[in-house]
């Protein structure tokens, strides 16, 4: 059995994982604010075993709750490998940094960067002694590395990310049973969150008109598309521990 744990899988890239990886030999974990009751039908229906968690990733109270939850729910035992995805984010808020309250900063770093590390750090000393395959994926992007007016927050934690990423797997050299953790930056999606960025005010965030082209054009990749390119990189490739791939080299 392989157990698969998901942030943000009420929609978008998230639930497109979800939905490429039922299977009777995978046992999942559903993580979000809002269940997603059309994925919980259909895993009913093909007898998959999926269970789902409603968490406000921006209460860090409730993380290691739902983790306890997870945890005493997964057989050791029969467990071929233990994937998590952090996926759960949030753009918000789009504006000068200087026109951010203090509440919309603080929920944009807990939500993109301290709930992955606290979800990452229960994972990592829960299956400390767990000697099979073991993979953490964060969710990154190329804000990461480019700084964009009204973005601040955002790029922030997505740099926070990345370089989260490389310090555990620099950590990880010396663990008995390490865990591999990479980040994957998934460029343009056609998800929710492009549509709030299509709606910004330009004084707020001043290149809305090219993210408004490039849904024009066609340009937005397919949640699905970048669901697989993840799932086969981490179920069928040998990983870099601590690398940040990109899906520029998979197309």
């Amino acid at each position: 059995m392989k157990y698969f744990i998901i942030t943000g899988t009420s929609r978008g890239l998230g639930e497109s994982m979800v939905k490429q990886i039922m299977d009777k030999n995978h046992t999942l974990f559903c993580i979000s604010r809002k269940q997603n009751n059309e994925l919980k039908e259909m895993a009913f229906e093909k007898g998959i075993n999926l269970y789902y968690f409603s968490c406000d990733l921006h209460k860090t109270e409730e993380i290691e709750k739902v983790m306890e939850r997870i945890f005493s729910s997964i057989d050791f035992s029969n467990a071929e490998g233990i994937y998590l995805v952090n996926n759960a984010g949030t753009i918000d808020p789009i504006k000068p940094i200087g026109k951010a309250s203090p509440r919309e900063i603080t929920e944009s770093i807990h939500v993109n960067l301290l709930a992955p590390m606290i979800v990452s750090s229960y994972f990592i000393r829960h299956t400390a002694t767990f000697a099979t395959q073991k993979v953490i994926v964060n969710i990154s992007s190329g804000a990461a590395n480019r700084a964009r007016h009204g973005w601040t927050a955002y790029s922030t934690s997505k740099a926070g990310i990345d370089m989260f990423t490389k310090s555990v797997g620099f950590e990880q050299e010396v663990a008995e049973h390490p865990v591999t953790m990479i980040s994957f930056s998934p460029g343009v999606m056609d998800t929710e969150m492009q549509e709030v960025i299509r709606k910004s005010k330009k004084e707020d965030f001043t290149e809305v008109e090219q993210f408004i082209e490039f849904n024009e054009k066609g340009m937005l990749r397919s949640p699905d598309f970048v669901a697989s390119v993840i799932l086969d990189l981490i179920l069928n490739q040998e990983l870099i521990n601590g690398h940040v791939y990109d899906i520029k080299s998979y197309v």
